[in-house]
C-alpha cells in the first residue's frame, strides 16, 4: 500500500492500545477501589473489585444475549447501566459525582497513557490538510480519558472531527459491526471524501484493519515491528504520509 502517493484527506483512529496504550492494573488497585467507595459514597464497598468485575461481566452477557437475540451481532452495552445493576448506591448520586465514580472505578483495572511519539504524530497529521476522527469501542468515560492524556501534551479533543467520530456507546453496537465504517464512510462522503482517500490506524486486524479493508479505506496497523507494507510505528507513519 503506497501512502505516499495517495491522496489520504482523512485518518480515522482506534483509540485503546492506539492513542491510548494500556497497561495493567495499577499496584494499589484495591486500595483505590476502596478510596473510590469512602470518597464517593461515603461507605464501605459492598464488593471486593474483583467480586465487582464478575457481578458486571455477568450482566454484560446477558445485555449482549438479549441483543444479539434482536439481530445485533456486535452488540455494546451501556457502562452506567451495567454498574448501576451491580451497584444500586450509585444512583444516589449526582450526575457529575456518577461520572467520576464511573471514570475512577475504571482506572482501578488497567493503566492508560499516550506516548510522546503519539502526541507528536498527531501534531504532524494536524498541521497537514487532513481531518482527524476516530472509530472506537468506548464508552463516556473514554473521551475523558483521552481528553486528559491529550491535555498533557498540549492538545485536545477538538483534534478530531466530531462528525467523523464514532464511539460505540452511543450507537449501541461495536467495532467490528460494518455499519460502524458504512456510517463513517458516508459521513466521509458528505464532506467530499472517498474510500481510497481515507485512512484507518488500529492495533487489531479484526476490529480495526480487515472492517475497513472491506470498506475499500487504507489501512495501518501500528505495531511496533514492521513486517508488512501496511504497517509500523507512529514514525513510520508519519514518514510514509509525508509529503515527497
Amino acid at each position: 500500500m503506497e501512502l505516499t502517493h495517495l491522496n489520504i484527506r482523512a485518518v480515522i483512529f482506534d483509540v485503546y492500545n492506539t492513542l491510548l496504550d494500556v497497561g495493567p492494573a495499577p499496584p494499589d488497585a484495591d486500595d483505590l477501589w476502596r478510596r473510590l467507595w469512602r470518597d464517593l459514597l461515603r461507605a464501605q464497598p459492598g464488593l471486593t473489585r474483583v467480586e465487582f468485575s464478575i457481578a458486571c461481566n455477568r450482566v454484560i452477557a446477558r445485555c449482549h444475549e438479549a441483543a444479539r437475540a434482536r439481530g445485533i451481532q456486535w452488540p455494546e452495552v451501556h457502562w452506567p447501566s451495567i454498574v448501576a445493576e451491580v451497584t444500586p448506591e450509585l444512583t444516589r448520586l449526582p450526575d457529575h459525582a456518577r461520572a467520576e465514580f464511573l471514570l475512577r472505578q475504571i482506572q482501578t483495572g488497567r493503566t492508560i497513557r499516550m506516548s510522546d511519539g503519539t502526541a507528536r504524530a498527531l501534531e504532524q497529521l494536524k498541521a497537514r490538510p487532513t481531518l482527524l476522527g476516530i472509530a472506537s469501542n468506548a464508552q463516556a468515560y473514554t473521551l475523558r480519558e483521552l481528553e486528559e492524556e491529550l491535555a498533557g501534551h498540549g492538545l485536545g479533543l477538538d483534534l478530531f472531527e466530531r462528525d467523523l467520530s464514532f464511539w460505540s456507546f452511543e450507537h449501541g453496537f461495536s467495532k467490528p459491526d460494518p455499519h460502524v465504517f458504512q456510517i463513517l464512510t458516508a459521513r466521509l462522503a458528505a464532506r467530499g471524501i472517498g474510500p481510497q482517500q481515507t485512512l484507518m490506524v488500529g492495533d487489531r486486524i479484526d476490529n480495526d484493519i480487515a472492517p475497513a479493508r472491506a470498506h475499500d479505506w487504507k489501512t495501518w496497523r501500528l505495531t511496533s515491528e514492521t513486517r508488512l507494507d501496511g504497517d509500523g510505528d507512529w514514525k513510520a507513519l508519519t514518514r510514509r504520509l509525508a509529503p515527497a
